[in-house]
């Protein structure tokens, strides 16, 4: 993966993977044209609080959520390449996007266009990632719409004041950039959320629910180790 040049980052704790991030996931690896795809599942979510499921368990539904993904691209004729990366779980301590796109900055080269994809409702949050302001030296960003949440209504003044510096309405300018533009895509709205799911999971109605919400591989092994129950 070292020689590819427009590689899309999809990071998160993944407490299940949902078909939410497959989504996502599609929808920027075709408009990008991506060459690779890597889902980075969290080591230490500093920010999630207590009862997280363990690191180890979230890699293998991210792995399975893949095989689903690269499934899905195969059918959809997307020629982009989908890895599962392990760097925040190996790496000691929170996790930091800070640290893990300066390590993809490192593995990739300065030239390789890096691109974290995210919701609307990660890009209101990002003032408060650990050293926010300086990910936009590293990589560019491509955000998704989502269902209730206005960014005119919900950005800070810093994020306002990021987007003004940083915002193009042209997705194909990331391609041509390295680092430093962030791209607001308003034609995928995608309702679901891993908290949400996870309280849906604990319910009477949860196999319904599971089937339609989960990607096949990730619910087999939900399902046969009993978990969010």
């Amino acid at each position: 993966m070292n020689t590819l040049k427009k590689i899309g980052i999809l990071g998160g704790t993944f407490d299940p993977p949902h078909v939410g991030h497959l989504k996502l996931a599609a929808h920027f690896a075709k408009l990008l044209r991506l060459d690779a795809l890597l889902l980075i599942p969290s080591g230490e979510p500093w920010q999630k609080g207590t009862g997280i499921t363990s690191a180890e368990m979230r890699l293998k539904l991210t792995e399975a959520a893949g095989i689903d993904l690269a499934r899905a691209f195969l059918y959809l004729k997307i020629s982009t390449q989908v890895g599962i990366d392990r760097m925040e779980i190996d790496r000691a301590g929170p996790s930091y996007a800070i640290d893990t796109v300066k390590a993809l900055r490192e593995r990739f080269g300065r030239d390789a266009s890096l691109t974290w994809l995210m919701g609307a409702d990660s890009l209101v949050t990002l003032p408060s990632w650990n050293s926010w302001e300086k990910l936009s030296q590293y990589v560019n960003f491509a955000v998704a719409s989502r269902p209730h949440h206005d960014l005119q209504v919900e950005t800070s003044a810093e994020v306002n004041q990021f987007l003004q510096n940083h915002q193009t309405k042209d997705p194909a300018a990331l391609e041509n950039s390295a680092a430093g533009l962030i791209y607001i895509d308003e034609s995928l709205n995608v309702d679901l959320s891993s908290t949400e799911l996870r309280d849906c999971l604990k319910s009477s109605s949860r196999s319904t629910i599971a089937s339609e919400q989960i990607p096949t591989h990730t619910l087999e092994i939900i399902t046969n180790l009993g978990l969010y129950q």
